[in-house]
């Protein structure tokens, strides 16, 4: 690989990431074109149309490259470089006029994440890592939180477009609303795990997940000095459905909580509860 390649594959990357973002933030706030992929599960044109420019930004550098892409633009190529595409992390956010949503990226090389850009257009900030180089936001370096409990933690997770896995997704969200201070569910996985990464929040978990909701999330909280694992305490595996994210000091708490959930069913909450806001 020519030393300047890392170079290169960095402009290609955020300059994908901010032409699909202006697309996204010059038609936010319009009537959207919305079509279902579920029951609940939607794509908007505006989707397909920024899937469409960062495939053909990409293939414009890289015409050999896999991609893997949301809304199925992306094409085979080389097995040893991938990229994961979500042109926008988000889309019910989006279609809504929900202002939390990002365009995610991510280059894979030989089975590892060596690249993550996460774009949000509407507050401009571009998340950036690299194997072995940190990660910043607007060029400024980023770093995990120092909180110590989970006592302490604010979390965030999401929920599934299948209402038939609600059940485990609730019984993980209603027993770290006990533990956490609080607990967020905003709708982005990829915005989440940047928030972890840049301190804003301490732990994130979700099952199931997509490959391209967190790939270059997961690299940004490594690089912030995190801990990215499966539910088992395991390696991450963004292809597994299933990951947790934390500043890594209150690692072994979110995992023993999370196997908790999923032993046993935790009490139902009464109206007259009041769990952590």
């Amino acid at each position: 690989m020519h030393r300047d390649e890392p170079n290169r594959r960095r402009e290609v990357a955020v300059g994908a990431a901010l032409a699909a973002g202006r697309l996204l933030r010059q038609h936010y706030g319009r009537p959207q074109q919305v079509e279902y992929k579920g029951e609940i599960d939607p794509v908007t044109a505006l989707d397909r149309q920024a899937e469409t420019l960062i495939v053909t930004h990409i293939h414009a550098a890289y015409p050999d490259h896999a991609i893997l892409a949301e809304e199925g633009g992306g094409t085979p190529g080389a097995a040893d470089h991938r990229w994961l595409v979500d042109p926008i992390d988000g889309t019910t956010n989006y279609a809504h006029g929900y202002p939390v949503f990002g365009v995610s990226l991510a280059y894979e090389r030989a089975g590892t994440i060596v690249l993550g850009v996460v774009y949000d257009p509407l507050r401009e900030e571009l998340f950036l890592a690299e194997a072995g180089g940190g990660a910043t936001l607007n060029g400024r370096p980023l770093h995990v939180s120092t909180t110590h409990t989970l006592a302490r933690g604010l979390l965030s997770t999401g929920f599934p477009y299948d209402r038939s896995l609600y059940p485990a997704s609730l019984r993980r969200w209603e027993t770290l609303l006990w533990q956490a201070q609080a607990v967020r569910r905003g709708g982005s996985a990829a915005l989440d795990l940047c928030y972890v990464a840049a301190g804003r929040a301490d732990g994130y978990w979700e099952q199931p997940v997509q490959p391209w909701d967190v790939a270059a999330g997961l690299l940004l909280v490594t690089e912030a000095g995190g801990q990215a694992t499966s539910f088992a305490g395991g390696p991450p595996d963004v292809y597994s459905g299933a990951l947790v994210a934390s500043n890594g000091r209150i690692h072994a708490e979110l995992l023993a909580a999370l196997a908790a959930a999923d032993g046993d069913a935790a009490p139902p909450l009464s109206l007259g509860d009041t769990p952590n806001p």
